[in-house]
């Protein structure tokens, strides 16, 4: 895997603030990735010292296998869910131009 492109997405998750989200295809489109599952790749293999919890589906939720851990961390944040679904519209992170 191209470790610039590694580092680049780690770099963009570590700026998401807190009581914000983004989603793969958001973080892909910023690193240059060629798809958001290869973010999704990237995070489950090196991203437990990163918010992880604030990178959703582009449809605000969370991949199953992290629906609860991912809600509480959201919700520790101040991101509230509907269900299993945020808000992509209220909650989502626009990083600076």
């Amino acid at each position: 895997m191209d470790e610039q492109l590694h580092e680049r997405v780690r770099e963009i998750v570590r700026d998401i603030p807190p009581g914000t989200v983004a989603s793969y295809g958001d973080i892909a489109a910023l690193a240059g990735a060629s798809t958001p599952r290869l973010v999704g790749r990237i995070l489950s293999e090196d991203g437990q010292d990163l918010p992880w919890h604030r990178v959703l589906r582009a449809n605000g939720t969370p991949a199953p296998h992290l629906v609860t851990e991912q809600l509480a961390r959201l919700r520790a944040e101040g991101v509230l869910a509907d269900g299993n679904r945020v808000s992509m519209r209220t909650y989502r992170w626009r990083p600076p131009q």
